[in-house]
């Protein structure tokens, strides 16, 4: 099953080349962002662009936030794009939980739509 709605938990270069992706397939595209990343070029290349809370990278890795953001935004898919959440396969047990199945890089992981 193809995603309607994905959260693209990353940013820069990676992030634009998802939502390019994504809108090719008519797929709508969720940013998030960290405070310091507010102004950063795949906030407006995707639909919907969403805070994170927190400065740096530390708020791309915190799981509950970005759920969070998915939940409220309809998301049924996320893509962690490179580094970030997408080597941790840590990352793939609590998206199960909650109804996700993912893709990634890590050896534990499988497709990431629900």
């Amino acid at each position: 099953m193809i995603p309607k709605v994905v959260l693209v938990a990353n940013r820069g270069e990676i992030a634009i080349r998802v939502m390019r992706a994504a809108a090719e397939m008519s797929i709508r595209t969720v940013a998030v962002f960290s405070e310091d990343d507010a102004q950063s070029l795949h906030t407006r290349k995707s639909d919907e662009a969403r805070p994170l809370r927190g400065r740096g990278i530390a708020p791309y890795l915190e799981l509950e936030q970005i759920l969070g953001i998915a939940k409220d935004t309809g998301c049924d898919a996320i893509h962690p794009g490179y580094g970030f959440l997408s080597e941790n396969a840590g990352f793939c047990a609590p998206l199960r939980r909650v109804g996700f199945d993912l893709r990634s890089t890590a050896r534990d992981a499988r497709p990431f739509w629900r």
